[in-house]
């Protein structure tokens, strides 16, 4: 043990010193890793590892937004033992703002908070406080909270979501970066710290502002094995935001007047039949209709529909009920290919793809091999390898193959395909979610109105995919898109929040 004592830098890192507890730990300077951080905290002249950690929190601004998760941090810490009685909404009230609660009702975040109670008694680290905000790590999760500019400064915005800790792969260490077009400072730095924190192998983030132009940033590899660079215009399957390209044809149809979103939707399949008659389209499009999912979704290539469903489709689950799933939109594949006469990816690509141009975008039958990207899984030792080469066997719930500028263009401009009625109807709620926060179905869309977004997120075998507009900007010819592509499946929506949402 050192006997020398010793000066903190000016802007001291609790992180740092903790990893050189453990360091030390390990080199077996120490029997436990509590000897380890009392020995380093009385190096820099404290009594304990609770007055070094209270020291460096002070030498920062005053931080009410500190201040209220270190509330929260232990007012749940006990949520998971018997004697624990959970706070009621005047309580909460107290810490959190109105705004934040109609968001987030008091029952949901309760349930969210005590979720996580065994990694709220660990400490926060890497903490990044200011007055209003804070940006910190607890165990495993990123922190990012903001209060209110006036007392009693309650939580406007609280946010916790998982981290990836285990990488080891040294072939991550140093990324590359290609970019294309004005891409903003507040969105490559959110690409580098993503890149780092959920420990990935590429990551594309995108976007577009309100007179549409397109801009893209790409870290990292497109295949790890083969040191092949990631760039913008590699193409990433899309998986479930592909039902956004179905929802948008099936409107097409609609403004034709060759579909009517309140007939049931037997009226109009002919290979295909659902086994409820009394199905609607609009059931369909907001995942209502209580069809059956495929048993499995992935597959080495893209097999007839009528394999997948059988000549009827089963209708088990609960009709008016939001159910998110892929039987539904199966069935409408088969809607747009019957009314059409034509296959459903000819049909989408005629409808949707051509005029929007998506002109590196497709959907490919089996696992195409021209500038695409690889699929990558992380070993329980913490190495990447390449996960299996599969695509969605329901081309119309999962089958888009994109470049992260052509779904922008998506995003940017696809009320422009339908009349302004029908693209306020897509985005009016039709069923409330059961997955999401305050989260409605729209027509395809998922909404939260009070956070005026809308999206869909898409993963699959090694790839995560997120699209998020802002649909009051959209719908009335302006806006502003992103999307995020990661060649492995993780949560990739905290990434998109910090882009569309950012914490004020």
């Amino acid at each position: 043990m050192s006997d020398q004592s010793r000066a903190l830098p000016d802007r001291p890192s609790l992180r740092y010193l903790k990893l050189e507890a453990k360091r030390r730990l390990s080199a077996g300077e120490f029997a436990t890793l509590h000897q380890a951080q009392l020995a380093i905290a009385r190096e820099h002249g404290l009594s304990s590892w609770t007055a070094l950690k209270e020291h460096i929190e002070a030498a920062g601004p005053a931080s009410h937004a500190l201040a209220q998760v270190r509330w929260v941090m232990s007012r749940f810490a006990a949520a998971d033992t018997p004697e624990w009685t959970p706070p009621d909404e005047e309580e909460l009230r107290r810490h959190f703002d109105d705004h934040y609660l109609s968001l987030v009702p008091p029952d949901t975040l309760t349930g969210m908070a005590s979720s996580v109670a065994q990694r709220l008694r660990e400490d926060l680290v890497d903490v990044r406080a200011e007055p209003l905000r804070l940006r910190a790590r607890v165990a495993d999760l990123r922190v990012e909270a903001a209060t209110e500019a006036d007392p009693p400064y309650r939580l406007s915005t609280l946010r916790l979501y998982p981290l990836e800790t285990k990488v080891k792969d040294p072939r991550v260490a140093a990324p590359a970066s290609r970019t294309s077009g004005a891409v903003p400072e507040e969105a490559a730095a959110v690409a580098a710290e993503s890149f780092a924190e959920l420990g990935l192998v590429g990551l594309i983030v995108a976007g577009a502002s309100g007179d549409g132009s397109v801009w893209v940033t790409a870290r990292g590899w497109a295949n790890l094995d083969q040191d092949e660079v990631l760039l913008p215009d590699h193409r990433f399957p899309a998986y479930s935001i592909t039902k956004l390209i179905t929802a948008i044809a099936v409107l097409r149809l609609v403004a034709d007047g060759r579909v009517r979103l309140d007939e049931p939707a037997n009226a109009y399949l002919r290979t295909i039949r659902l086994a409820d008659d009394a199905v609607t389209v609009r059931e369909l499009l907001s995942h209502t209709g209580g069809v059956d999912n495929p048993a499995s979704m992935f597959a080495d290539r893209v097999p007839d529909l009528v394999s997948v469903t059988g000549p009827v489709a089963a209708c088990g689950g609960p009709r008016g009920t939001f159910g998110y799933g892929h039987g539904g939109y199966a069935l409408l594949g088969q809607l747009i290919a019957d009314v059409t006469a034509s296959r459903y990816e000819e049909a989408a690509t005629r409808m949707v793809l051509e005029p929007l141009g998506m002109s590196n975008s497709w959907f490919p039958r089996s696992r195409p091999a021209t500038r695409v990207v690889t699929g990558h899984r992380l070993t329980d030792e913490g190495v990447f390898e390449r996960a299996p080469a599969q695509i969605s066997i329901v081309p119309a719930a999962g089958g888009l193959w994109t470049t992260a500028a052509d779904l922008v263009r998506f995003g940017h401009a696809w009320s422009s395909l339908l009349p302004d009625a029908l693209a306020r109807e897509a985005l009016r709620p039709q069923a409330e979610r059961d997955d999401s926060p305050g989260g409605q179905a729209g027509l395809g869309w998922g909404l939260v109105l009070p956070k005026d977004v809308a999206g869909h997120p898409g993963a699959g075998p090694g790839f995560s995919a997120s699209l998020i507009v802002r649909p009051g900007l959209v719908s009335s010819g302006g806006g502003q898109t992103w999307v995020v592509f990661t060649n492995r499946q993780v949560l990739v929506e905290p990434v998109n929040e910090r882009l569309a949402l950012p914490i004020p």
